[in-house]
């Protein structure tokens, strides 16, 4: 059947999307700015970094606050086509993070909800946050990402896709990571061929089992709970970077990083966020995107039991699908925090 809509109204509605999509692309298109944040003189790593073990020889300073669109993709590898995640599909995103390093005050992180719900200009109906990776890659997730949280022109100011390979080889490079899961976590992807085994309470984990951490999802708190084992997947990592003996060796992690990733952060950029960061004393200070209360599905029908007597009803269950949630405009949050 042929579409109602005239050529005039597709190509407004093809000018809207491409307007969101140009949004994004600021931060693909800040370098030039930026260059007043990190001078010409402080892009190369300086050679003495490697023989100092301290966070402040990683690099100088950033002169102001930089955010950062972090983005935890299902792919393994960087420009793989599909995921590693039932159903199988295009690669998508598991982890939206905004990350505001500031050289006068503590890191901040936002968890961005995966299931937040959105409405791209163009589209009836509106889409998961989590599902504009596959559609338009960081451009477009940044777009929405500024809308949501109200970001000021040309932020977020980088973005870092991380695949499932990278987080391996960041996690090993550093030697493991000590951390302490909230339960034993069991599942098991034929069709993947991937299986989820990790006992709970206090343990020192290897890259593959970080990955399976941050992969497994509750079946009765669902995103939630994964997102707050993401913020404590951050927390260890940083702290582990932080140690002596990691400190000297991070210039050469991240190099081995570079090709591992999609961003559009120097490397020397990336050091200097990192000296900011782990030069801090204060705890990292995470907080949320705040969303309406997610629909859960009726409790199952009592039906009488054996002997007459009505069984207890069963707990209200989540849908075996993340529902959509809607932005809750009413919370008052204001992101970053100030003081």
């Amino acid at each position: 059947m042929a579409s109602g809509r005239t050529p005039h109204q597709r190509s407004a509605r093809q000018r809207a999307a491409l307007r969101l999509l140009a949004a994004g692309c600021g931060l693909m298109g800040g370098l030039t700015l930026l260059g007043v944040v990190w001078p010409p003189s402080d892009r190369a790593v300086r050679e003495q970094s490697t023989g100092s073990a301290t966070a402040a020889a990683l690099g100088d300073l950033p002169s102001r606050a930089i955010t950062v669109l972090l983005i935890g993709s299902d792919a393994d590898r960087r420009g793989a086509p599909t995921n590693q995640a039932a159903p199988a599909g295009p690669a998508n995103s598991d982890a939206l993070m905004l990350v505001r390093v500031d050289p006068r005050g503590p890191l901040q992180v936002l968890s961005l909800p995966v299931e937040t719900a959105v409405r791209l200009p163009g589209d009836k109906q509106p889409v998961a946050l989590g599902s504009l990776y596959r559609r338009g890659g960081p451009a477009l997730v940044a777009g929405a990402v500024a809308g949501l949280v109200q970001l000021p022109d040309g932020q977020p100011d980088r973005y870092l896709v991380l695949p499932c390979s990278a987080l391996r080889e960041l996690v090993d490079g550093l030697g493991r990571v000590e951390l302490a899961p909230d339960r034993s976590m069991r599942y098991v992807d034929q069709a993947q061929r991937y299986r989820i085994q990790l006992e709970g309470g206090l343990q020192v984990i290897d890259g593959r089992q970080m990955e399976q951490l941050l992969r497994f999802k509750d079946e009765q708190e669902g995103e939630p709970r994964r997102r707050d084992r993401q913020q404590m997947a951050v927390d260890s990592i940083l702290r582990q970077m932080g140690q002596r003996q990691q400190l000297q060796q991070l210039p050469d992690l991240l190099a081995r990083l570079q090709n591992q990733v999609d961003t559009n952060l120097t490397q020397s950029e990336a050091l200097s966020l990192l000296a900011a960061t782990l030069q801090q004393s204060s705890p990292v200070r995470f907080s949320a995107l705040p969303l309406k209360p997610a629909p859960m599905t009726p409790p199952a029908q009592t039906t009488p039991a054996p002997g007459g007597r009505a069984q207890a009803p069963t707990q209200p269950r989540r849908p075996a699908v993340e529902p959509l949630r809607q932005l809750d405009t009413g919370a008052g949050q204001r992101w970053p925090e100030r003081g």
